[in-house]
């Protein structure tokens, strides 16, 4: 069978890598002149199974309202108005109710550990290599009613497997030396022992030529302009050099996903939110970061990656806008300067934003459409480097008729 999957991201790509082993003659596109080019470039660069909440929380409302009024709020709304996120608004309303939230969260969290199972098989079949530290991440806390709280949410997380636990402050400086001068700072930790870090542009780009020696074509630079359909079927995708023709066609374009979705008469309710990153060399390597954590105060993440530092923040929901400036950055500066100090280079960092694609209950979308060939594996929010090969098995297994591990229906289009 020929499959012609669109997207080269860590979704796309994995897709190609659990799809051309069954076989199929595989072709992938992208827009960008590479694999890894928007959401994967620079993430968070965390697996972070043991962190896996549904946004679409009980609080979740009053938080984005305050963000009206709080420019530094690590969940934002920047108020506009469109009828693709009016209708995303109000699910994601419908699913801030405790008994949703936790049926999304436990959903999510068993793809998360289905996935990392995934990913560490991969990673051992193709012997490739993407800076991966599997030294656990810390959560770290600077008020003791979220450590509280966040201790009484995790029960929920354990039920299905999550390895979490409060540490001592020696424990986390035992792990990070770097924090050693940081004890006044915070009331609180955990340590996510089965969490990891990894470069996930590195992992794309590696599995890619892996891909590309089973076989697997790479059509780059190549934008989609359409679609054509005979019945309930695509027959072709349009582009500027022609039609593409395939048998099957895999849907896993992030966050503009829903645009080519509605070409084929589908309404896919997935928007973008925005997320800013740096990337910095390493300074003194006493007082670097040597692993992966969070400050649940600022919201900042952080993870070591070579000679390298990552660092994270900001849940905005704004639209496609990708651009940044100076000031998105503030806090991510801010924080990395006070936590690690002459640590991380800051004053040579790289900049980035991209665009996370989230659906509203907070489960990706990963099956069949009503369109009988076209298949999804899109929609995984801030968890796609996580969700990555979990989701690709699921989706060959399906695509192939087989039984799957996970039940299917928590993440197949149309599920409410």
């Amino acid at each position: 069978m020929r499959i012609a999957i669109i997207g080269a991201g860590l979704l796309g790509v994995a897709s190609a890598y659990y799809l051309a082993k069954e076989g199929h003659e595989i072709l992938v596109l992208d827009r960008q002149s590479g694999p890894a080019r928007e959401t994967s470039f620079a993430n968070a660069s965390l697996l972070t199974p043991n962190h896996s909440f549904s946004w679409a929380a009980p609080s979740a409302p009053w938080l984005l309202l305050k963000s009206l009024w709080q420019a530094d709020s690590g969940l934002r709304f920047k108020p506009h108005m469109n009828s693709q996120l009016l209708d995303w608004g109000l699910r994601f309303l419908r699913h801030c109710t405790p008994g949703r939230h936790r049926a999304n969260t436990l959903a999510k969290t068993r793809l998360c550990f289905y996935s990392m199972a995934e990913t560490d098989k991969v990673t051992r079949e193709t012997g490739i290599s993407w800076q991966r530290g599997s030294q656990g991440v810390l959560y770290l806390f600077r008020d003791r009613h979220e450590l509280e709280l966040n201790d009484r949410n995790l029960a929920l997380l354990r039920e299905v497997g999550a390895a979490i636990k409060p540490i001592s402050w020696d424990e986390v400086v035992a792990i990070e030396p770097g924090l050693a001068h940081a004890c006044s700072k915070f009331v609180g930790a955990m340590h996510g022992t089965s969490d990891e870090v990894g470069d996930a542009r590195r992992f794309t780009e590696a599995l890619a030529e892996v891909c590309k020696a089973r076989g697997v074509t790479f059509r780059l630079s190549t934008t989609i302009d359409g679609l054509d359909l005979e019945g309930d079927r695509v027959t072709a995708l349009k582009t500027a050099s022609g039609p593409i023709k395939a048998d099957a066609f895999v849907l896993a374009a992030g966050s503009y996903s829903p645009q080519l979705a509605r070409r084929a008469g589908l309404h896919l309710p997935i928007y973008p939110v925005k997320g800013y990153s740096i990337t910095a060399p390493v300074g003194d390597p006493e007082q670097a970061p040597r692993t992966g954590g969070l400050d649940e105060g600022t919201l900042v993440a952080f993870a070591r990656l070579g000679d390298r530092v990552r660092m994270t923040s900001v849940a905005e929901v704004g639209g496609y806008d990708t651009s940044y400036s100076p000031e998105n950055f503030t806090k991510i500066l801010a924080t990395g300067r006070e936590l690690f100090r002459d640590g991380i280079v800051l004053d040579r960092a790289e900049h980035w934003a991209c665009l996370r694609p989230a659906t509203p209950d907070g489960p990706p979308y990963i099956g069949p459409t009503s369109v009988r060939n076209l298949w999804l594996n899109t929609g995984h929010g801030y968890l796609g480097w996580t969700m990555c090969c979990g989701s690709a098995r699921l989706l060959a297994d399906q695509m192939m008729g087989r039984a799957t591990e996970l039940d299917t229906r928590l993440y197949r289009y149309g599920r409410y």
